[in-house]
């Protein structure tokens, strides 16, 4: 057993120990995943002009593509594709992350090289691939439109500049919050899901997968190596530069290969699945995670169990 072996399977025994004194039942117990914050202190104002700016197509260098072009609200903030489309019809080397619940990552990208929303929301408007522009560009559009310099001009001391743009769109996606029938289950609804559904989180716990995706965000709260065990890279064949992973950013020998575990959120709403979208459902998705992660078979009725679990996370009112 290596390393990385060697601290995965102590992980699991931990999580395994913690799994066997609770039961089933949510209530009263202390979960590894965690309900969404009822609650949010955001400005209104803020979110409105965010909103804006997100469906903006003049963020794009052809006036083309907006943030909502690759993050579609009403299909699980993604675009449904295998790689992301950027302007001229450039296709993009990596499948795009959903920006419902993003807020609760704690980096963003999938090789997390943003510390924070507003960081992120300046990527790909920059990204030759993607959008295409620069702030100068953009700035001489918005420039023209009196009606949001005076909504900028209200809501910042400085008016229509680079970092506001920035905070207003962070502020909007921190509204882009999904509660779901197992939020409700959390705080103790125990008819919000039903058994299978129960049997299929007990299952999530049993078997490991919590070691990753836990939290409120039920993951996108660490970094992981993908296929620990298992390799994934060399089965599937054309390593591309995206495959990289975190050691993009880092450039250290223990970062290749690594990414920002991501949220399973909504994860009913948002394939294919994977950085690289090799993934075009629900049950691939499982089938990879039992044996790169987990190195192990499961049956066929616990993987359709832990599937209807999986469903439990879509939110239950649609974002718009």
């Amino acid at each position: 057993m290596n390393g990385k072996q060697s601290v995965w399977a102590k992980r699991l025994l931990a999580l395994a120990v913690t799994t066997a004194i609770g039961s089933v039942s949510a209530q009263g117990l202390d979960e590894p995943l965690k309900p969404l914050p009822e609650k949010l202190n955001l400005d209104g104002r803020k979110v409105a002009l965010g909103r804006i700016l997100f469906h903006d197509k003049r963020l794009s260098k052809d006036n083309s593509l907006a943030c909502a072009s690759c993050h579609d609200l009403g299909k699980g903030g993604v675009d449904g594709r295998q790689t992301a489309i950027g302007i001229g019809g450039q296709v993009g080397p990596i499948n795009t992350p959903t920006v419902l619940n993003s807020s609760l990552n704690f980096r963003q990208f999938w090789n997390g090289r943003a510390a924070t929303l507003e960081e992120q929301a300046a990527g790909p408007v920059h990204n030759p691939g993607e959008m295409g522009s620069n702030w100068k560009e953009v700035l001489g559009k918005l420039g023209q439109d009196k009606k949001m310099i005076s909504q900028f001009d209200s809501l910042y001391g400085d008016g229509l500049q680079p970092a506001n743009i920035q905070d207003a769109i962070a502020t909007f996606e921190r509204s882009l919050l999904t509660p779901s029938r197992f939020d409700r289950y959390l705080r103790g609804d125990g008819s919000a899901i039903t058994e299978e559904e129960r049997t299929g989180y007990q299952l999530f716990k049993n078997y490991g997968c919590v070691a990753c995706h836990q939290g409120v965000n039920i993951g996108g709260n660490i970094f992981q190596t993908f296929s620990v065990l298992g390799n994934y890279f060399e089965d599937r064949g054309k390593l591309t530069d995206a495959d990289l992973g975190r050691y993009a950013v880092t450039k250290r020998e223990s970062d290749r290969y690594v990414f920002k575990v991501p949220s399973l959120r909504n994860v009913e709403l948002t394939a294919p699945y994977f950085h690289d979208g090799s993934a075009q459902n629900l049950e691939a998705a499982v089938d990879v995670m039992f044996r790169y992660q987990l190195g192990r078979t499961a049956p066929a009725a616990d993987k359709a169990s832990i599937i209807k679990f999986l469903k439990t996370l879509t939110a239950e009112k649609e974002i718009k």
